[in-house]
């Protein structure tokens, strides 16, 4: 397990106790499922999908990449960004529902996602630094080949957060999630 996901879970547990809603009193995750009701935030997990767009646009940058090279400086600047920066930064309308959700998400749900987000971090960060080594080199079909694999791998650990987020699948172990950044 690298740093980061460890850093992920302990993150989430210590983070998942009621947070206070501004008003002194903590907030409970069924109070919560009541209020995220249609606001596309899962009632359930208290978790949203709109986060995972983040991940959606550099899988959809690096794909470019073997035909339009220049998308690859694009995808350079793509920086890992946590949930609640994502929604700060974000024009979704319920952004600060979808933050105290978060913070508030059952443990069962958050720790997993959270180690998923950041074996996504870990695997476009890794995955840059292989195709950028392919593009200097001229390797075209490295390059293509390194797009695959990262493209891939990438779209299943979102796939797994997007269960995850709609409490369809239980959580892979640690061992399954190694097997996906294995194939």
């Amino acid at each position: 397990m690298s740093a980061g996901t460890k850093r992920a879970e302990q993150a989430a547990s210590h983070d998942a106790a009621p947070q206070s809603c501004g008003t002194g009193r903590p907030t409970h995750p069924r109070t919560l499922g009541r209020l995220v009701r249609g606001k596309n935030i899962n009632s359930e997990t208290l978790l949203a999908t709109d986060y995972l767009n983040h991940f959606n646009e550099i899988i959809m940058l690096l794909e470019m990449v073997p035909s339009m090279s220049e998308c690859f400086d694009d995808a350079m600047e793509w920086t890992p960004k946590s949930y609640e920066t994502h929604f700060r930064d974000s024009a979704f309308t319920d952004k600060e529902l979808a933050i105290l959700a978060y913070y508030n998400a059952p443990e069962r749900f958050r720790v997993p996602f959270d180690v998923t987000v950041a074996r996504m971090d870990e695997l476009v960060l890794a995955g840059r630094e292989r195709i950028a080594e392919a593009i200097a080199n001229g390797e075209t079909d490295r390059i293509e080949n390194a797009v695959n694999e990262v493209s891939h791998k990438l779209q299943k650990l979102v796939d797994l957060a997007s269960a995850i987020i709609h409490g369809k699948k239980r959580a892979m172990d640690q061992s399954e999630v190694d097997d996906i950044l294995q194939s």
